[in-house]
């Protein structure tokens, strides 16, 4: 399937949304950009990537140095962006896109004991401390997001898509978002 959109996708630990993006990428013959994202940003910001590795989708005390980092993030995917299609996994690239009418955003949530079984076995959880871990680790995000963002993750309201991967699965959810996009690419080129 050929397409010109971008597709963001913002997600809860746990719910597969590496998974879905690589995926998503791979159906649709699109690049990819998870943490390649942040070697991206080193690159053209001259900042060490370590950096972009340790402030990840994490707040941190110094909000000027965290702001830096946030605005090469922001700059790296405006530029992935212009180069044409791909999928974009996190780094409120949903908000840093939201004006381009070709980018797609989805959010992906799954139930507690989904997330907790996903992160055992894909992130070698201790299954005593999944869920503290996937608390923290949406909090984090959230965050991160709520502040850079100047609005609510996880908020229907800014995504064009929401989907449960506890209930369709990955290959599901990779299957109802593909379809989504090609009905959306046909509403585009209608429009011309």
């Amino acid at each position: 399937m050929k397409t010109n959109c971008v597709i963001t996708i913002g997600r809860q630990f746990g719910s597969g949304g590496r998974y879905v993006g690589r995926m998503l990428a791979e159906k649709l013959g699109i690049p990819f950009y998870d943490k390649e994202l942040l070697s991206e940003a080193a690159k053209q910001s001259g900042i060490c990537e370590e950096i972009f590795e340790d402030h990840d989708e994490k707040p941190t005390r110094s909000l000027l140095f965290n702001h830096k980092i946030f605005l090469a993030q922001f700059d790296a995917i405006r530029s992935i962006a212009d180069k044409g299609p791909c999928v974009i996994v996190g780094r409120c690239a949903d908000y840093v896109l939201k004006d381009r009418p070709n980018t797609i955003s989805v959010f992906l949530k799954a139930e507690m004991q989904s997330k907790v079984e996903r992160a055992v076995k894909y992130y070698g959880v201790d299954p005593q401390k999944a869920e503290d871990r996937i608390r923290k680790a949406d909090k984090q995000r959230a965050s991160y997001y709520n502040y850079y963002a100047t609005a609510t993750w996880g908020d229907v309201n800014n995504y064009d898509l929401c989907v449960d991967t506890g209930k369709l699965g990955v290959e599901g959810t990779v299957e109802l978002i593909a379809r989504f996009v090609e009905l959306r690419q046909a509403m585009l080129e209608a429009k011309k």
